[in-house]
């Protein structure tokens, strides 16, 4: 594994451990606008478990050396899952974390596939899944 994707990976745990305990502190109320009115789960317990569901990714990015192929993989799934609640924010109009406008919100959502990159980058999983592909021939 490079440097360039340790630091990436790293980079991204921090990132998460960031947003999970803002989640769960100072942004709770910017969260609880992404959520989308169709999940069946009360709004706060939706912040709460996602808020910890991050935190725990995030340090498995930067703990879980050896099963980082499979911590990349749920990370991006777990981006996929969440990829719902910027739609609902972009469809509401609902402004939070700065984002007052469709265009500012829309612009974000293509973010959102960035971050399933990354996280399949940094971790090696996109490049596992290329070598066992190429294996399976």
């Amino acid at each position: 594994m490079s440097l360039t994707r340790t630091l990436a990976r790293w980079l991204l745990g921090a990132a998460l451990v960031f947003a999970g305990t803002a989640h769960l502190t100072f942004a709770r109320d910017e969260f609880v606008a992404q959520v989308p009115s169709w999940l069946p789960l009360p709004v706060d317990v939706t912040v709460v478990a996602s808020g910890i569901v991050e935190i725990a990714l995030g340090l498995a990015l930067a703990i879980l050396r050896r099963r980082r192929v499979a911590v990349g993989w749920i990370v991006a799934a777990f981006f996929v899952a969440i990829f719902p609640g910027n739609i609902e924010q972009f469809v509401r109009g609902t402004d939070a974390f700065g984002l007052d406008t469709d265009l500012a919100r829309g612009i974000r959502l293509l973010f959102q596939p960035l971050l399933v990159i990354w996280a399949l980058w940094s971790t090696g999983a996109w490049r596992a899944w290329r070598e066992r592909r190429t294996r399976g021939r």
